[in-house]
């Protein structure tokens, strides 16, 4: 029997094929997008403009493919953390929303683990599992609490984007679609650590705003924290944002969480000024957030704020993100599902 598929994640073009090779009603192929992504409907049932006999047709080969969290849970600043199972057997990633005033940001995830390995990082901890569908990203989107109400995404949980560059493009294309949610990509950001080729092509077919995860101006010490420097050079990366414009379209923005006695020295923040001086650019300045299998420590309120004073000294736009959900490991670089037996339970089984 044919494995099912699902139309959350397939741009209208691919339902359009999809109608064809099912002999349905070309108009047919509009009505289902709009019923997946504009009405949200969890089942074909729902779409009640589609004929019972085309309904059924449906049904025999695809599903909406939405799954709702197997558990949540919501910090003492209002932070939630989902925790979703995926279609992989047995695997499982998190995704967090926060919210802000009138603002209603999800962090969502690319991949179940992730290969760069880098040394602050609760989710590089656990390896690499594979990467996550266009299903499975949009379905954070649409399945998490108050979904609804989103403002912004942020591609900042579970995974390296740009390592699963095809499957992210795709969901950002139905995101920013017109029969689709028809976001501007001004709500969407991006964060990498700067995955070269890839890098260029999300810049050259996109226009959502980026953010580059830094950590460290000198690449000696950015390959101890993120072994990913040695492929990906810090100043090659540099070198390639030159080449585009970040005055209108798109923010570009570096993400530098600060370690006590590693990066966080009056010297380090001279030489990030030289590293990125003419470029457009913010910096934002993140707190570690330390777990037990890491060696690390975060810098002190002082010495951050006296790094991030020069920085904005030198012209640059600086501030110091403020910690959320950090009582329930939501917080930057705390995403990770290694505990199995929590996971076990939450379906049911024994562990």
């Amino acid at each position: 029997m044919e494995e099912k598929q699902y139309l959350l994640g397939m741009p209208l073009a691919e339902i359009k094929e999809a109608v064809k090779e099912l002999d349905l009603p070309k108009f047919a192929a509009s009505q289902i997008a709009d019923w997946v992504y504009v009405k949200r409907v969890t089942s074909i049932d729902e779409m009640s403009n589609i004929s019972l006999k085309n309904r059924a047709i449906l049904k025999s080969r695809f599903d909406i493919g939405r799954v709702m969290p197997i558990e949540v849970q919501t910090s003492t600043d209002g932070t939630k953390k989902m925790l979703f199972e995926t279609h992989h057997n047995n695997k499982f990633i998190e995704s967090v929303t926060i919210p802000d005033n009138d603002r209603l940001t999800l962090c969502v995830s690319s991949q179940i683990g992730c290969k760069m390995n880098c040394e602050f990082c609760m989710t590089g901890r656990m390896g690499f599992s594979g990467n996550l569908s266009t299903n499975e990203i949009l379905n954070q989107v649409y399945s998490v609490p108050d979904a609804e109400n989103l403002s912004n995404v942020v591609f900042m949980g579970m995974g390296e984007p740009l390592d699963n560059y095809d499957n992210v493009m795709k969901a950002i294309e139905i995101l920013t679609a017109d029969y689709a949610l028809a976001w501007s990509p001004k709500r969407i950001t991006l964060s990498t650590i700067g995955v070269l080729p890839k890098l260029k092509r999300f810049l050259e077919e996109s226009s959502c705003h980026l953010a580059i995860s830094l950590h460290s101006p000198l690449s000696e010490q950015r390959q101890l924290l993120m072994p990913a420097e040695k492929v990906y050079p810090i100043e090659q990366i540099v070198d390639l944002l030159h080449n585009y414009d970040w005055t209108h379209q798109r923010r570009l923005s570096f993400e530098y969480i600060m370690f006590a006695g590693v990066n966080d020295s009056p010297i380090y923040a001279r030489r990030l000024v030289k590293l990125l001086a003419g470029l457009n650019c913010r910096i934002n300045l993140i707190r570690f957030h330390a777990f037990p299998e890491s060696l690390l420590q975060p810098s002190d309120e002082e010495t951050m704020i006296k790094f991030r004073d020069y920085l904005t000294s030198k012209g640059f736009i600086c501030t110091i993100r403020a910690s959320r959900g950090e009582d329930i490991f939501a917080a930057c670089g705390m995403l990770s599902t290694m505990n199995t037996n929590r996971q076990k339970r939450k379906k049911g089984e024994k562990s």
